[in-house]
């Protein structure tokens, strides 16, 4: 069949006239194929989900009521554009209260649809063809994909278990620091769970002062943390001067359909953001962003939800070393990153054994034998990322879900 002229018309940055004809399937996309095929061959066996990182519950109950008052308000049917007061104000005592951070509600605060959306955003604000985005890898690539349509380059800072999951800014070549523009970060880390340090965040401010280079934290999973207060980049001093933090309700509330946060910090780097924004999109519906402020205003549900997470992985590490691993419980985030083994064989008569060249191979394996679903990522030595995110309902619940992964793992030896 004769192609029609279409195929010549798709822009470069998606693949030109190969558009569509890539066979390379997303690892998401195969985890989704093979859990459906697991299923379907152990119809009466649980799979048990901890691979997609989206929380298990429902928002809180008064969220929930907030959406409901607000909608039914005829001045909040209209377009938004970049907010009104409510969620920026709520922001502004959030990021007060929860991270001890003083920031401008009125210059220094506007909403977002979600982190995606401004990862998405910001680029345009920034990047001309040929200037560098320095992101860390493994990592959320939103960012750089968009900041490669701009034509700018993107230079991967490996995370490293050596170096507790931080990047090694002191490896960037001149040539690459020349022509860097933005540093992407994220902390608590998608998906090493590794949490930064006042220090690094330090080291950071001082490392884009003298390289005159823009920060973006993406403080997804903020208020997730096992200890202490959350540790917010712009608590740096200087941090304010050089970049700017986004948050979301997504994980920190269990908001993800609801698409809703806010970036702030630096009033320059803000006002960009919000300009590019005008010209984006048309704003987040006014009764969501009011139930987002209800949520910042009520920082004691995240307190609840991070509990939660911080149970269920004390079950989790424990299990999983006692059949080998060497897990180790991270600081926040409901993230558990550990090395994926080379081996398994089975402890009965068979002494059937599978080899794990990559930690694809062993997610795969774990979902066609074991019907537990995890995501590997092979791109810094081979690793794979276990989510404490899995439905249960109570403390009974995870504990059986947990002793029941232990039970299905025990039956192998693993070698690493």
């Amino acid at each position: 069949m004769q192609e029609s002229y279409i195929q010549e018309l798709f822009a470069e940055r998606i693949g030109g006239n190969r558009y569509g004809k890539d066979t390379a399937i997303y690892k998401f996309e195969k985890i989704k194929r093979a859990k459906r095929a697991a299923v379907q061959a152990n119809p009466d066996t649980e799979l048990f989900d901890l691979g997609v990182g989206e929380p298990d519950a429902m928002a809180d109950a008064g969220i929930i009521e907030t959406l409901y008052a607000e909608a039914r308000k005829p001045e909040n049917r209209g377009y938004s554009d970049n907010g009104d007061a409510v969620l920026k104000q709520a922001a502004a005592n959030y990021l007060r209260t929860v991270c001890g951070v003083l920031v401008d509600a009125e210059t220094q605060v506007i909403h977002s649809i979600g982190s995606k959306a401004a990862l998405s955003i910001l680029p345009a604000a920034f990047i001309n063809p040929g200037d560098v985005v320095l992101m860390t890898v493994p990592g959320y690539p939103v960012f750089g994909t968009h900041a490669k349509y701009y034509g700018g380059v993107v230079h991967n800072l490996p995370l490293r278990e050596e170096n507790h999951f931080l990047p090694d800014l002191k490896s960037i070549p001149a040539d690459v620091l020349a022509k860097a523009k933005v540093l992407v970060l994220n902390y608590p880390n998608n998906p090493t769970g590794a949490s930064a340090t006042p220090d690094f965040f330090a080291e950071v401010v001082e490392f884009a002062k003298k390289n005159k280079i823009i920060v973006i934290h993406d403080f997804a999973y903020a208020a997730l943390v096992f200890d202490g207060m959350p540790l917010s980049f712009l608590a740096t001093p200087g941090a304010k001067d050089v970049g700017i933090e986004l948050h979301s309700t997504s994980k920190n509330f269990n908001m993800t359909g609801w698409r809703c946060g806010f970036v702030a910090g630096n009033e320059l780097l803000v006002k960009a953001y919000g300009d590019v924004k005008d010209n984006t999109d048309s704003g987040q519906f006014l009764a969501i962003q009011h139930a987002s402020a209800y949520a910042f205003d009520h920082p004691e549900i995240t307190q609840g939800i991070a509990a939660k997470y911080s149970r269920r992985m004390d079950l989790l590490v424990k299990t999983l070393n006692a059949v080998g691993f060497k897990a180790k419980k991270p600081r926040g985030s409901f993230f558990l990153y550990v090395a994926a083994p080379k081996k398994a064989v089975a402890k009965d008569d068979s002494g059937k054994s599978f080899d794990f060249p990559t930690a694809e191979a062993f997610s795969q394996w774990m979902i066609t034998e074991n019907l537990i679903s995890t995501v590997p990522w092979d791109d810094v030595g081979n690793y794979v990322r276990f989510s404490v995110t899995f439905a249960a309902t109570d403390t009974a619940g995870e504990t059986r879900v947990v002793e029941e992964i232990g039970k299905r793992l025990g039956r192998y030896t693993f070698q690493w």
